[in-house]
């Protein structure tokens, strides 16, 4: 299970069907209905248009509003519940998805403060870590997945990708294991060559 510090796992601006599909990046991880999932998608956060939001709001009146935030009234687990967030950045609004585990009560307070720190930066730059999110949140799932009974049982529930081996062709390959070269072929063409960014 991956820890739950707050992290971006989508760069630009996610359409409607992609944030639909983003809200579920881990449907296909093992052990799905006994495994509670909290720490695997708490701190999770993506950028969304003004639409998707005024259209999140529209669904169901939320559990709460505040300060260019509310929270969907259905829980993901027991305690992770989407945030949607409009916050003044840089003098425009944009706006935000999270998912905040509701057990701890500042965790949207966090993740806002967060994202802005995060989107303030001058220079447009990713981690390594925003690079692997990323490269997980736009494969398609039957390109992604998870490490099963055919791996050493310490590395089985860990994510894979199918990459092009040239040659050798198609292979699986842990995420987390990427070359840069793996991760840089992987990405779109506009993010490859941002610089690196240094994690907080």
């Amino acid at each position: 299970m991956i820890p739950s510090p707050i992290r971006k796992v989508y760069q630009g601006i996610a359409d409607r069907r992609q944030m639909f599909r983003m809200f579920d990046r881990h449907a296909q991880r093992p052990n799905r209905p006994e495994v509670d999932a909290a720490a695997l998608y708490s701190g999770e956060w993506f950028e969304i248009g003004q639409g998707e939001y005024e259209h999140m709001l529209d669904l169901l009146p939320p559990l709460w509003m505040r300060c260019g935030m509310f929270a969907m009234r259905e829980f993901l687990t027991a305690s992770v519940t989407s945030v949607f967030f409009a916050l003044t950045i840089g003098r425009r609004v944009r706006h935000f998805h999270g998912y905040c585990n509701l057990s701890e009560r500042s965790s949207p307070d966090r993740m806002r403060t967060a994202i802005v720190e995060r989107e303030s930066r001058p220079v447009m730059a990713m981690t390594r870590e925003e690079r692997l999110e990323h490269i997980w949140s736009c494969t398609h799932e039957d390109y992604r997945g998870y490490a099963g009974e055919r791996w050493a049982d310490h590395l089985r529930g860990r994510r894979t990708v199918l990459l092009y081996g040239g040659q050798r062709g198609t292979l699986l390959k842990l995420l987390d294991e990427l070359t840069e070269a793996e991760i840089s072929a992987k990405l779109p063409v506009h993010l490859r060559y941002l610089p690196d960014a240094i994690a907080a």
